[in-house]
């Protein structure tokens, strides 16, 4: 399967999926409640985004949705930006997530900085309370901001629900993140509380933050109290002055056994997310209570076919979207699996390990993961029992074809790829895939249900079976409900809509093919345009990095004003033992001719020690191009907000250059 081509089926759904998926008895459902007609996945899609209240109170009847104070309608209208979902609608995200009770596991954890940790249903809903109880006693109510510079541990998840409960709003960054990374981000929000630890072991090594924790609390006026998780010393909290540790904020207040839930309206703000920040200062990305819950619930209990018999995985950091998306699992009744530590240590069977011990039925990842592992010659599935795996899961870039190949000769051969591709400002997926679809190599089976995805050409109107760019021509619930402190929604409206007016332009290239499948070629925003020949980077990449010696790579395309080609530039990191010689310098160009274009071959090549990516795992390509275009750096990239912030010394040499 080493040469699969794109479009390649790899696997089928069974015969009976549409019985024994909830998506397909959830259609049958349907069919019968409000009398359509609904024989294939396409039917269901149309009647989605074409009957918006109609499709999201199914969503709310499926799955329940307990509103303290009834909606006095769906949708009143369909503009954007503006939509009222749900309005007078009453409820809380934490209510559904905590319905589940028992003795049976709802967090399983484990560390690199610690023991493993399981805890209960019943386990979850009592530390709920108690942290509730403990951020009431702090002066936390409803509307207040509660920020957290956390990992990926059961306390994090904790906070994050208790504040859901009390009705404040909940925001966090990673502990990678650096001071002014989270400044930049949490100052906007003006927080209350501030829950951090003190350090964590990233594999062997030991990563102690009191210094950045000290400078983030002197940054943030309005915090009247600290919360520190004693994390990677037990003594931590004499080393962070006048904090409340963990096990106090449990003890402290009234506790009840059982969480109390706030009534909130619909589009209250649940958290707060951002954007990368790698080009200025981080959007802060309001998202409501409730569109975050239908969404979730859509696409988890629908795409996913995630339930109570499941152990949900996503590798992530609490900076990321995903981790999100990751705590939404309980809203469904699954186990929801957290891991923090390096993914890579001892090796990069570590996840996978993971997934055989805890017996993982939907496994995350990004897909620069995978395709590590595919250049690393792993086989997880020769040493491990990764039976239980149904899903593996995609996203943060485009998957290749050879990674999907990789996944079913090296992981399992009976198993869905689910490669999705979504973004922070909806915290969600536009498309992905569901359990009435085949998987096909490189492609994206679906626009999810409820999302009006299209592929505009630059006059504004819709194609098929050709790249344009993506954009939602129908509201969402979990659009944002603003930025902060965009009170007039300008910045919003210029984010999203300035291009295609009451039309969501989210900066990805699309193609949706004839059968409904979807392909992302890449940010529209670095588009390869040579000679009228036009490119997303994740095709071209696709290519550059399947020739052998070739780790990672990142391409670069300087316009020429006058109309010209302009200067194209690649940069490859390159694997241990090569040289970019002669040789390799062929093999590139040979490739690139042959695969995708003579006008794609490069005018230069440079090899770099390291590809800049964001700590989410996005390749700064934007940022890079700015900087060779002669941008000062600390106006275009904050180090804070990458994964491996050395890797620009070799640009910035480049760029003196």
């Amino acid at each position: 399967m080493a040469d699969v081509q794109r479009g390649q089926l790899l696997w089928e759904p069974p015969g009976d999926a549409r019985q024994t998926s909830r998506l397909g008895r959830f259609l049958d459902r349907v069919e019968v409640s409000r009398g359509l007609d609904l024989p294939d996945y396409d039917a269901a899609w149309r009647w989605s985004v074409e009957d918006l209240p109609g499709f999201w109170s199914a969503i709310v009847d499926e799955f329940d949705v307990t509103f303290h104070d009834p909606p006095a309608a769906v949708l009143p209208h369909e503009r954007m930006p503006g939509a009222d979902w749900f309005p007078g609608a009453t409820l809380n995200y934490a209510q559904q997530a905590l319905r589940r009770r028992g003795p049976d596991p709802a967090v399983i954890a484990r560390s690199q900085s610690r023991d493993d940790i399981t805890l209960s249903w019943d386990d979850l809903h009592e530390q709920v309370a108690q942290a509730a109880a403990g951020l009431r006693d702090l002066g936390v109510r409803k509307g207040d901001r509660v920020a957290a510079y956390a990992p990926n541990i059961p306390e994090t998840l904790i906070a994050f629900l208790a504040c859901a409960s009390i009705g404040a709003t909940w925001s966090s960054c990673a502990p990678e993140f650096g001071v002014r990374s989270v400044v930049d981000r949490v100052q906007q929000i003006e927080p209350t509380v501030l829950l951090v630890v003190d350090g964590y072991r990233y594999g062997d090594k030991a990563v102690d933050r009191t210094e950045e924790v000290a400078a983030i609390r002197a940054a943030l006026p309005t915090l009247r109290a600290t919360v520190v998780i004693p994390y990677l010393d037990a003594a931590a909290a004499k080393r962070i002055p006048d904090a409340v540790t963990w096990s106090s904020l449990l003890a402290a207040g009234d506790a009840e056994t059982w969480p109390v839930f706030e009534p909130v309206p619909f589009d209250h703000p649940l958290y707060v997310l951002y954007s990368s920040g790698t080009t200025g200062l981080p959007k802060a990305i309001v998202h409501g209570h409730g569109g975050i819950l239908l969404e979730h619930l859509k696409l988890l209990g629908l795409h996913h076919d995630l339930g109570p018999d499941d152990r949900f995985t996503w590798f992530t950091t609490t900076g990321w979207m995903m981790w999100n998306y990751l705590v939404s699992g309980l809203t469904v009744g699954a186990t929801v699996v957290l891991f923090d530590g390096d993914p890579g240590h001892p090796d990069l069977t570590t996840l996978w390990r993971l997934a055989s011990d805890v017996e993982v039925t939907v496994f995350g990842v990004g897909a620069p993961f995978l395709l590590g592992c595919l250049r690393a010659d792993l086989s997880p599935g020769d040493g491990l029992d990764l039976s239980r795996i149904r899903q593996v899961g995609s996203t943060g870039a485009p998957l290749p074809p050879e990674g999907f190949a990789w996944v079913y000769e090296h992981v399992h051969p009976d198993l869905q790829v689910v490669s999705a591709s979504g973004g922070t400002d909806v915290c969600t997926a536009f498309v992905a895939a569901s359990p009435l679809h085949a998987v096909r190599a490189g492609e994206i089976p679906c626009r999810c249900l409820g999302a009006r995805v299209e592929a505009f050409d630059p006059g504004g109107r819709p194609v098929i079976g050709e790249r344009g760019e993506l954009v939602i021509t129908a509201p969402m619930p979990s659009m944002p409900v603003g930025f902060w402190g965009d009170d007039d929604g300008s910045a919003y409206r210029a984010a999203y809509f300035e291009d295609f007016p009451g039309v969501w332009r989210h900066g990805d290239w699309l193609e949706v093919t004839p059968e409904g499948a979807c392909i992302i070629t890449g940010r529209s925003d670095a588009t390869l345009n040579r000679g009228g020949v036009r490119m997303g980077t994740a095709e071209f990449y696709s290519v550059v990095e399947a020739v052998d010696g070739v780790a990672d790579s990142l391409v670069v395309h300087h316009e020429d004003p006058d109309g010209g080609p302009g200067e194209l530039v690649l940069f490859v990191a390159l694997t241990a033992g090569r040289d970019l010689d002669d040789t390799l310098r062929r093999s590139l160009a040979t490739a690139i001719r042959s695969e995708l274009s003579p006008r794609h071959v490069p005018d230069a090549l440079h090899a770099v020690p390291a590809i800049p990516r964001t700590i989410s795992g996005k390749k700064m390509e934007v940022p890079v191009k700015r900087l060779l275009e002669g941008a000062a750096a600390a106006d275009v990239v904050n180090r804070g907000a990458m994964a491996n912030p050395a890797s620009l010394d070799a640009f910035l040499a480049l760029a003196r250059d």
